[in-house]
C-alpha cells in the first residue's frame, strides 16, 4: 500500500497527492503514467506522474475529479493509503537539445507539462510555456511553470486571468513573430491537441502530443486505447502516450473518448448514491 503524504485542492475539483512510492521515484521519467487503484472495490485507472523526486521517494499526481474512480479517489487524505501505485508505466517523452522548444498546456493537462519542461531546460533548451485555463478559479502552478521557463504566458478562456483566448490564439501570435521553433508539445483535452497540430502543420513544426486521457487499463490488455497514427493502429499505453500530432487521426481518437460516456454517467450516478446512502 502507498501512504498519501500530502493532499489538497489546486482548484475546483482538481486535487493534489503526494505518494510515497520510493521504487516507482527511482524509475520515473517525464511522460510516463502510473495505475492507480485507490480501494479493494475501485477500478485501475492511469494517471500522468506530474512530478518526481528521487531523493525523498515520492510521486505527484494531480487529478481532476470528474467519474467514480476519480471522485473515490478524492475522498481519500492525508495519511491515508492507496491501495495500488503501478509504475512507471509508457514510454519517457523523447528529450534531447532541440534548441527552441514550446510547450503548450491546457487545464489539467498542464500538470504534466511541469516534469517536462524541468527535463528539457536540464537538456539546456530554450524553452517558452504557453498555459491555458478556463478561468482564473481554475490557475495552478503558474509560479512552478515560470521557474522553469524562459519565456512564459499565460491565459484564460474568458480572460479573468492573463491574455484572454484559447491557448492556440496565444501560440499563433508566437507563431506570427516567426521566430526559430524547433519543436513543440502540447498536453490538455483532446480538441486542444488536435488545435494545435492543425495549425503547428501549417507552419511546418514537429509537434509532439500525450495521448495518455486514452488509456484505460494502461497496460495493452483492453484494446480500448487503440489510436491510429500515420493509418496504423497504435496503443497510446504501449506505444505512446506520445505521438507526432501531425499524424494523429484526432478524429477518431475523439470518437472513442466518447465510446463509454453513459457507461461512466450510470457508474458515477450509482457511487453517489452509495455516498449519500451511507452518509444517512
Amino acid at each position: 500500500m502507498f501512504r498519501i503524504l500530502e493532499k489538497y485542492y489546486l482548484a475546483p475539483q482538481i486535487n493534489y497527492a503526494l505518494i510515497e512510492a520510493p521504487l516507482v521515484a527511482s524509475k520515473a521519467e517525464a511522460g510516463q503514467f502510473v495505475i492507480v487503484r485507490a480501494t479493494e472495490k475501485g477500478e485501475r485507472i492511469p494517471l500522468t506522474i506530474a512530478d518526481y523526486d528521487r531523493k525523498n521517494g515520492t510521486i505527484t499526481i494531480v487529478f481532476q475529479e470528474i467519474g467514480k474512480s476519480t471522485k473515490q479517489l478524492g475522498l481519500l487524505k492525508k495519511g491515508d493509503y492507496i491501495l495500488d501505485f503501478l509504475g512507471p508505466q509508457g514510454n519517457p517523452t523523447e528529450i534531447e537539445n532541440f534548441g527552441n522548444v514550446v510547450l503548450v498546456g491546457g487545464g489539467i493537462g498542464i500538470a504534466p507539462i511541469y516534469p517536462l519542461a524541468r527535463k528539457l531546460k536540464e537538456y539546456k533548451n530554450n524553452v517558452t510555456s504557453i498555459i491555458g485555463y478556463r478561468t482564473k478559479d481554475y490557475v495552478f502552478w503558474e509560479e512552478k511553470m515560470r521557474n522553469v521557463s524562459d519565456s512564459f504566458i499565460i491565459g484564460t478562456n474568458d480572460g479573468s486571468y492573463g491574455k484572454k483566448g484559447l491557448v492556440t490564439d496565444m501560440l499563433k501570435e508566437l507563431l506570427d513573430e516567426k521566430k526559430k521553433i524547433d519543436r513543440i508539445f502540447a498536453i490538455g483535452p483532446a480538441i486542444m491537441m488536435k488545435a494545435v497540430s492543425e495549425l503547428t502543420k501549417e507552419y511546418n513544426i514537429k509537434t509532439i502530443v500525450s495521448l495518455n486521457s486514452l488509456m484505460v487499463c494502461g497496460m495493452g490488455m483492453c484494446g480500448a486505447c487503440r489510436v491510429t497514427i500515420d493509418k496504423k493502429t497504435k496503443f497510446t499505453c504501449m506505444d505512446g502516450p506520445d505521438f507526432d500530432g501531425h499524424l494523429v487521426d484526432f478524429d477518431e481518437l475523439m470518437k472513442r473518448l466518447a465510446t463509454y460516456k453513459e457507461n461512466e454517467k450510470r457508474c458515477l450516478e450509482g457511487f453517489e448514491r452509495e455516498c449519500r446512502n451511507d452518509n444517512k
